[in-house]
């Protein structure tokens, strides 16, 4: 398989879609001319004329409306949002109009529409735009909402996104765009609503999506060198979710990290944890962990937003506490208390 980016791994699924059905059209703020803001659709415009890549005016609200009605229509528009910041705009169209038009006609009409763009913090955006909104979306019915964290599966889930029937919101993150990994070529395609473990383990379950998961990677493996095994498991699709892969692996491990780069208030670790309180309960030793963003607007000094992102060794404190090593819990690291568990060879239950 070829070694390529994140971002090309996009225009391969982009390019793949639209040469096998003519009713796929790309429109967004300098898609065509500029060739997209983080080069996602460069070449689209030279290959496939101004009639199938459209730049719009900057009215998210606007193109997002027209987006609904040409797939009401039988048209598959995937509208590119510069930022899902710039979503917000659109949130009349997106969370009253496109999440609902299937379900108010009575199955009747279809919508086959895929708003795509970067979703995440960091990068020197500050606080307008640099915002994880998953869970706006995530909590509206009517919508599915993928967030990949590695080039095979942004190409394979966008390609799933495009054929669906269904609105999907697919967030992409603007700091994995240069990441690099194998991806195949031609035909590839990963159902929406089944999560990856992306590294097996035996002492704890870490659950992630989107840059986090390549967090969450990079944390196990300190992890493994202090003796511990730490399954990873990717979500992939935010809704659906697959909470059985998750639960599964809880049965396996019994003790649980959710991890995050979104504000923590509400989040969508919040809604993880809760499942798997319902569904797994009994097999927990420990209570579940939650690593998340700091509950701040984003700053723009990068010494700051170092601070507001979770990085590994918060995710490796978040582990270590699950596991009841001796590892200082938030509340009392900021009063630099310790926290004294089990010593490291004990496992609860």
């Amino acid at each position: 398989m070829a070694v390529i980016t994140y971002r090309e791994a996009l225009r391969q699924a982009l390019i793949h879609e639209m040469d096998r059905d003519e009713n796929v059209f790309v429109m967004g703020e300098e898609v065509a001319l500029y060739q997209g803001t983080f080069r996602v659709t460069e070449g689209l415009l030279e290959r496939y004329g101004p009639r199938r890549v459209i730049d719009t005016p900057i009215s998210e609200a606007g193109f997002s409306g027209i987006a609904l009605g040409a797939a009401i229509v039988g048209l598959r528009p995937v509208v590119e949002m510069m930022t899902m910041n710039f979503a917000i705009v659109a949130l009349d169209q997106i969370l009253n109009h496109i999440a609902k038009y299937r379900y108010m006609s009575g199955g009747q009409l279809k919508v086959p529409l895929v708003i795509r763009g970067p979703n995440g913090p960091g990068r020197g955006l500050a606080a307008q735009h640099s915002q994880s909104l998953e869970v706006w979306f995530a909590h509206t019915p009517g919508l599915k909402v993928v967030a990949p964290s590695t080039p095979a599966d942004a190409k394979g889930l966008l390609i799933s996104s495009i054929r669906d029937d269904n609105p999907v919101i697919f967030l992409e993150h603007a700091g994995l765009y240069t990441l690099k990994g194998e991806v195949p070529e031609g035909e590839y395609v990963v159902p929406i609503g089944k999560a990856s473990i992306l590294r097996p383990g035996e002492d704890v379950t870490i659950v992630s999506y989107s840059r986090m998961a390549q967090t969450c990677l990079r944390a196990a493996e300190k992890l493994s060198e202090e003796g511990i095994s730490a399954e990873v498991i990717d979500l992939r699709s935010l809704r659906p979710v697959d909470m059985e892969t998750v639960v599964n692996s809880v049965q396996k491990t019994n003790h649980a990290v959710v991890a995050h780069e979104a504000w923590r208030f509400c989040g969508m670790g919040a809604e993880i944890a809760a499942q798997i309180y319902e569904l797994a309960f009994d097999y927990l030793d420990a209570p579940v962990e939650r690593v998340a963003g700091e509950d701040v607007p984003m700053p723009y000094a990068a010494n700051l937003e170092r601070q507001a992102i979770p990085d590994a060794a918060r995710v490796v404190a978040a582990a270590k506490r699950a596991l009841w090593r001796q590892v200082p819990s938030p509340k009392e690291e900021e009063r630099g208390e310790i926290v004294y568990g089990p010593t490291d060879d004990a496992k609860v239950g």
